[in-house]
């Protein structure tokens, strides 16, 4: 039945995020992804190993697509308002998709995944370098602001934030973060 409707890998996770986007991660499976497509779900075994190698593939899509957020949110600015962009880039992405954003999170150990992680990481580290920090001091201050974001947004979405104005509180982390950025090095480099 595949072959007959043209079912490729990519109509498979197209569907895998119109569940996720639609129901949430607790609601995938492959049979509401072959309902979607109007097959049985043995016919998605040709394009994924089972459910768990869907979840997989959509947490590497997601990842790559998150990443590519993060890059092209970076592209002509600098410095501070970089930082600013990413970090708004950050949260966008994730509110707009809260169940991709949590399968970004899904561990998986394959040199794809790797790679994936690292177009985020290297816009990170792009956008710090403009600091003069260390190697060291980069990677730390990019697991910072990465802890800080993951937190706001992790709080948001679950709706737990509490009250009062989220958009506010978000650029006061973002400057808080800039403010101790620039304690550690007073002079961005040109």
């Amino acid at each position: 039945m595949a072959k007959k409707r043209g079912l490729d890998h990519h109509d498979v996770i197209e569907a895998g995020f119109v569940v996720l986007d639609r129901d949430g991660r607790e609601k995938l499976s492959l049979k509401s992804v072959a309902d979607i497509l109007a097959v049985q779900s043995p016919s998605l075994y040709s394009h994924v190993s089972g459910l768990g190698g869907l979840m997989d593939e959509l947490a590497l899509a997601a990842t790559n697509d998150f990443g590519d957020s993060l890059r092209d949110s970076a592209i002509g600015v600098a410095g501070d308002d970089a930082i600013r962009a990413f970090a708004t880039a950050y949260r966008t992405w994730a509110f707009r998709h809260p169940s991709r954003y949590d399968i970004t999170l899904r561990h998986i150990d394959s040199p794809e995944r790797r790679a994936a992680g690292r177009g985020a990481i290297s816009t990170m580290d792009t956008i710090l370098a403009h600091y003069g920090l260390s190697n060291a001091e980069a990677r730390r201050a990019g697991r910072t602001l990465r802890a800080a974001l993951h937190g706001f947004v992790t709080l948001e979405i679950s709706n737990t934030l509490g009250r009062g104005d989220h958009d506010q509180s978000f650029k006061f982390l973002v400057e808080f973060f800039l403010d101790g950025l620039r304690v550690r090095v007073p002079e961005p480099a040109s």
